[in-house]
């Protein structure tokens, strides 16, 4: 499956190379809700609220009363998640938060299944190096997504995984990292970074993996099939 990305920055949708150089910007929001409207899935992140700069809460509402979202970028309490979900988003991520001293938070992980439940949470793994990144991508831990997976599969319905090396490049994500990923967890995969063309996005769906494409849709470089399954 492919799911749609959406990068909110400064009140606009952005496309970042690598999670740090813009290059691209839209502030036409309904050409974009017309064009995912029909995807059973898109995903919705605030990089303000991700690196702290701020955040664009108050347009959330646009994308997630129109589109089946999940939501990421800064989500560290479930009050905030709680928020999220209200303004009709379908699940949220998190990514931070899940991550205490540079060890793996199962405990925190437990909090939010328990009290939102497991089936509206997908725990992101962004890795930069074979490691995992937090805080927006600028701190790097000592954790492997290997063992970020292992240790949290109990606690949510998907992982996100990001592969930061290859993000915004449009030169193709590696698919034997995301091969090894898939073997170790049960939940839904869902693959980001660099994800160029349809027949990578079929690649991927043949290993049991959905897709996040962003940079492909925003420079055409990828069509958008009229009818997705």
């Amino acid at each position: 499956m492919l799911i749609p990305s959406i990068d909110l920055m400064g009140g606009k949708i952005v496309q970042l190379v690598q999670g740090e150089k813009k290059a691209l910007e839209f502030d036409d929001f309904e050409e974009w809700i017309e064009r995912f409207a029909k995807y059973p899935l898109v995903q919705l992140i605030d990089l303000d609220a991700a690196i702290g700069s701020g955040n664009n809460r108050a347009l959330l509402r646009q994308f997630t009363r129109r589109l089946a979202c999940q939501v990421g970028g800064g989500i560290r309490s479930i009050e905030t998640a709680q928020d999220v979900l209200e303004t009709g988003a379908r699940r949220v991520i998190l990514g931070s938060v899940l991550v205490r001293n540079n060890e793996i938070d199962t405990s925190v992980a437990k909090q939010f299944a328990d009290r939102l439940g497991q089936d509206r949470l997908t725990f992101a793994i962004d890795s930069k190096g074979g490691r995992v990144a937090i805080k927006g991508w600028r701190e790097l831990t000592a954790i492997t997504p290997f063992e970020m997976i292992q240790a949290q599969e109990p606690y949510c319905s998907a992982f996100l995984y990001t592969h930061i090396d290859t993000e915004g490049l449009l030169k193709g994500i590696p698919l034997e990292v995301v091969r090894e990923l898939r073997r170790v967890t049960t939940r839904q995969l869902i693959a980001a970074g660099g994800i160029a063309s349809q027949d990578e996005v079929d690649r991927l769906d043949q290993i049991g993996v959905d897709a996040v494409v962003g940079m492909a849709i925003y420079t055409g470089r990828m069509k958008l099939d009229p009818r997705p399954a």
